[in-house]
């Protein structure tokens, strides 16, 4: 796709990792008169535009929040229309995402999932293995708690069997057995329509992430947004703690 130059920055400021949870696709669906599954869908569309616009932005990598351990909660309707939904993305997207030298991650507890997307979900990974121009990372039945939790096990298991030893256990340890031990943290994290939280997600990762919560939501979520949110982020005085001279 051809650069866009109003998308450009240029500057070197902006966020190297974006993740993004993306909210909102059951309520613009819903004040179209039309069912959840419709947003959903409306909102796996727009993955594809925002994705397109990284290189122009200088993001790097981008992570998306597409399901929860917590979304299992929801109607058996919507979840079978969700998991659907994952199969038909992978299936539809893979040659276009490796065409435009996207690299797909998956993190997440994958023992819930069906056999044919977790196989789906190992074809993309194991396809794009070689691209590096825009590192995408999607996060399917992803928790954060449930993060911590299994790379505490894997940790644990690996002190029991004479591997790790637990007085050099410390803060740079746990990161080495997160889903996400392959990435950069987070520099930047943006929430769609107009809730507040972080609703567990990459709770390790974002503990000095920058956070940007606005009222739109994700189906009607654009590049040009995008775009002003990344700009946003140059300006901001990141001290990581500490106090300027």
């Amino acid at each position: 796709m051809p650069k866009d130059p109003a998308l450009a920055t240029g500057t070197g400021t902006g966020p190297h990792h974006v993740a993004i949870i993306m909210d909102g696709n059951g309520r613009w669906a819903q004040a179209r008169g039309r069912p959840r599954l419709f947003g959903h869908h409306a909102g796996a569309r727009r993955v594809r535009e925002i994705v397109e616009a990284c290189p122009d932005l200088g993001v790097k990598y981008i992570t998306i929040f597409a399901f929860s351990t917590e979304n299992w909660k929801r109607t058996q309707v919507e979840v079978a229309g969700l998991m659907s939904l994952f199969r038909r993305y992978i299936t539809k997207e893979a040659k276009a995402l490796h065409d435009e030298g996207v690299r797909v991650r998956f993190i997440g507890d994958r023992v819930r999932l069906d056999k044919k997307l977790i196989a789906l979900m190992d074809e993309l990974e194991q396809l794009t293995a070689e691209n590096d121009k825009v590192h995408l990372t999607i996060a399917l039945n992803y928790g954060g708690r449930d993060e911590v939790a299994r790379a505490t096990k894997r940790l644990a298991q690996d002190v029991a069997a004479g591997r790790l030893d637990p007085e050099q256990v410390d803060e740079e340890t746990l990161p080495k057995y997160l889903d996400t031990c392959v990435l950069p943290d987070p520099d930047l994290v943006i929430r769609t329509s107009g809730e507040a939280r972080i609703s567990n997600f990459l709770l390790w990762q974002s503990a000095y992430a920058e956070y940007e919560f606005i009222d739109t939501l994700w189906p009607d979520f654009s590049r040009e947004i995008f775009a002003e949110l990344v700009q946003n982020y140059g300006a901001r005085d990141r001290r990581f703690g500490a106090v300027k001279a």
